[in-house]
């Protein structure tokens, strides 16, 4: 009688040991499993209407190499204004490629890498020698605004980007023209057109 009772012992605990434990849940039921014990719930009341918001507008300054891919007069004053640490505003850009205008003509803008005919840093030393580029050329011009005396009244102008015709006045009354551009006299207002250099010009 103990041996039968010994055996059926025997038997279940084989049997309780033979049962697998249950698979531990996947990520996907574990995850599940959290929502439901943690879910929120939102009201929202009938009266409710949606906040609008007021978006600072946003500006972008080209940079040397997309001015340099431009390739027009108008991008190389750009350029200048960059090189002379200066904002590019309408008025600045505007006064400068009239500039451009009154010492070479649009057509050839370009003409020997020097569309200012400026002096300073040129390889033959005078304002009718050349620069190898036009992008050395913008920063030989800016250069020279920036550290000539003479030429302190037209960088004060595109530093504090003042009117037009305040930067203009500066520049006749400065001595990069012995002319002085008559003081104003020979100066042009009618829009400069745009026109592109050739490629093998901005090196």
């Amino acid at each position: 009688m103990h041996a039968v009772g010994a055996g059926v012992i025997a038997f279940g605990l084989f049997a309780t040991l033979s049962i697998a434990p249950p698979a531990p849940p996947s990520d996907a039921q574990a995850l599940q499993e959290y929502l439901d014990t943690h879910a929120q719930t939102l009201v929202i009341a009938a009266e409710a209407e949606p906040a609008s918001s007021i978006r600072d507008g946003y500006d972008a300054t080209p940079g040397i190499p997309t001015l340099k891919a431009e390739g027009t007069n108008y991008a190389w004053a750009k350029m200048v204004m960059l090189f002379g640490g200066w904002p590019i505003t309408e008025d600045n850009v505007t006064v400068f490629t009239r500039w451009m205008r009154q010492e070479n003509g649009p057509p050839d803008w370009w003409n020997r890498n020097n569309p200012l005919n400026n002096g300073w840093g040129t390889q033959g030393g005078t304002f009718m020698s050349g620069y190898p580029n036009l992008v050395e050329a913008a920063r030989w011009c800016a250069d020279a605004l920036n550290t000539n005396p003479g030429y302190a009244g037209i960088r004060e102008g595109f530093a504090q980007a003042k009117p037009a015709a305040e930067i203009e006045a500066a520049i006749w009354a400065s001595p990069w023209a012995t002319g002085h551009y008559a003081n104003g006299g020979h100066w042009h207002y009618t829009p400069v057109q745009v026109v592109k250099a050739p490629a093998g010009a901005w090196g």
